[in-house]
């Protein structure tokens, strides 16, 4: 069944039972009609949505993933100032940073298959009306406690958010169309944890860090009310749900779906539905090879995120203002992958399916990944042997962007995989992966301080790029090799 559509205007129109796609079974001695979309070209199926539609759902989750995301990263800048007005020690005022990004990365384990019950736009929109609520507190906050439970709870709503992003674009998207919805889903969320130290340093600056939280409330407050008229309910099976719900109320007739015959009760749901992510990861080979390269992957881009603006105040003596300001090179490295990435990824699968004959596979996103695994390591050494010669600025920032456009092709090219390898429960699957890498994001910058006082940034980079090297160069080769046998030896999906 395809995943996909409207809560309110988009319900997938039901032919009479004698329809191919509508059959009457015996189910436990009564008779039940089975309900799918009537046709592959169902307008009412999000797969042939208009492109506007998709375009419109696509923008708009995925600028809400780049808001809630640079709540992780903007408090930076403001931890001294803040850590004087609440009278809070430096270690504290650390875990108001990052307790956002630990609660952030567990709250999906809960939120996504919850979406592949409730539908994803009740999970975006009350997760996200959660974190303008716990995230607006922070800025009020006068004591400690409440800014860390305040940031623990924005946490558990951004990932609402994020959560079903990935899994919407899997939704509404065909897959010979992702590759520029991936870039776009990838890039702009990946902007948050860049561009949240530049905002945070000049917010702080100018009008004080309680409006740190404010500026990004009124945000996310804007895309909220824009989505409570334009975010139209994408998972199919929760369409049909509803659809087979209604015509229950009308007529005699028991209908039903093949999603609601699978656990038909919530209690049945809620019990699959909350274990399932962990069944994934634990069950699924290639989950688990791409959450090890995945966590690796952010586990050093926080370590970057963390210490770059440390480089520039302590080893270059630059003020705070400006150190900011080097985090554009991230973003030109983040914004010149994604328009490269999404056009080529797109190409390159349409001319593997096309040489192939066949049924596309999840291995046509591969490609992409190997100029990625490439790139990464290539910035590490740039940017840490520069920064240890106290070269020249614009030479490790250069470094810097060069890493950054290995993040976005590796991260894309993986996500892509992930989406569609677990094609009918993205959502679970995604959060599967994502949790590794949250604890990583979460634990790698505690130990980068003692690293580069230890090694400086030329070996400690080299460090990290080596090892990089030692997991992500094989594992472009060992998906194209292996893959179909990793994802064929997973037990079956529930």
């Amino acid at each position: 069944m395809h995943s996909t559509s409207d809560e309110k205007s988009s319900e997938a129109v039901i032919a009479k039972p004698s329809d191919a796609q509508i059959r009457e079974e015996e189910l436990d001695g009564q008779a039940e009609i089975l309900i799918s979309w009537t046709s592959p070209t169902d307008p009412h199926n999000p797969h042939n949505w208009p492109s506007h539609r998709k375009w419109t759902i696509t923008l708009l989750v995925s600028f809400g993933s780049l808001v809630t995301l640079m709540s992780g990263s903007v408090l930076a800048p403001a931890i001294p100032v803040m850590s004087k007005d609440l009278r809070i020690t430096a270690s504290e005022a650390q875990l108001a940073l990052s307790i956002f990004v630990l609660a952030f990365s567990v709250g999906p384990i809960v939120l996504a298959p919850l979406s592949e019950i409730y539908g994803r736009r009740p999970i975006w929109l009350y997760g996200g009306i959660w974190y303008l609520i716990w995230n607006t507190v922070c800025g009020f906050a006068d004591n400690k406690t409440l800014i860390i439970v305040g940031r623990l709870f924005a946490g558990l709503g951004a990932a609402g958010e994020y959560s079903v992003c990935q899994p919407i674009l899997s939704d509404v998207w065909n897959p010979e169309e992702r590759g520029k919805a991936y870039a776009i889903s990838t890039f702009l969320p990946l902007l948050g944890p860049a561009l949240g130290p530049i905002i945070g340093g000049v917010v702080t600056d100018k009008l004080g860090w309680p409006w740190l939280f404010f500026v990004i409330s009124i945000f996310d407050g804007m895309l909220i009310i824009y989505a409570l008229t334009m975010f139209h309910e994408s998972y199919g099976p929760k369409i049909l749900s509803q659809k087979a719900k209604a015509m229950n109320k009308r007529g005699d007739q028991e209908y039903t779906t093949e999603h609601d015959r699978a656990a038909p009760t919530i209690s049945q749901q809620l019990s699959m539905g909350l274990t399932r992510p962990a069944r994934l990861l634990a069950t699924q080979p290639i989950l688990q090879l791409m959450s090890l390269y995945l966590a690796y992957n952010f586990g050093i881009l926080y370590i970057v995120l963390s210490t770059f603006a440390t480089l520039w105040t302590e080893r270059y003596h630059q003020p705070v203002s400006v150190s900011g300001l080097h985090y554009l090179a991230l973003v030109i490295g983040y914004t010149i992958a994604a328009q490269v990435g999404g056009k080529v990824t797109d190409r390159v699968w349409a001319h593997l399916q096309k040489k192939a004959k066949a049924h596309a596979v999840p291995e046509y996103r591969v490609p992409l990944m190997i100029p990625g695994a490439v790139l990464l390591p290539i910035g590490l050494f740039w940017y840490g042997w520069a920064a240890e010669a106290r070269i020249m600025w614009i030479v490790p920032d250069i470094g810097i962007m060069v890493f950054g456009c290995g993040i976005i092709l590796g991260t894309q090219a993986m996500q892509a995989y992930v989406l569609d390898s677990c094609p009918r429960y993205t959502a679970s699957a995604v959060a599967g992966a994502q949790l590794p890498r949250g604890f990583a994001a979460f634990a790698f910058p505690i130990f980068a301080p003692k690293m580069y006082s230890t090694l400086g940034y030329g070996w400690g980079n080299s460090l990290l790029a080596f090892t990089f090297m030692a997991i992500g160069l094989p594992a472009p080769l060992l998906l194209w090799k292996f893959g179909a046998r990793l994802r064929a030896r997973g037990k079956p999906q529930w």
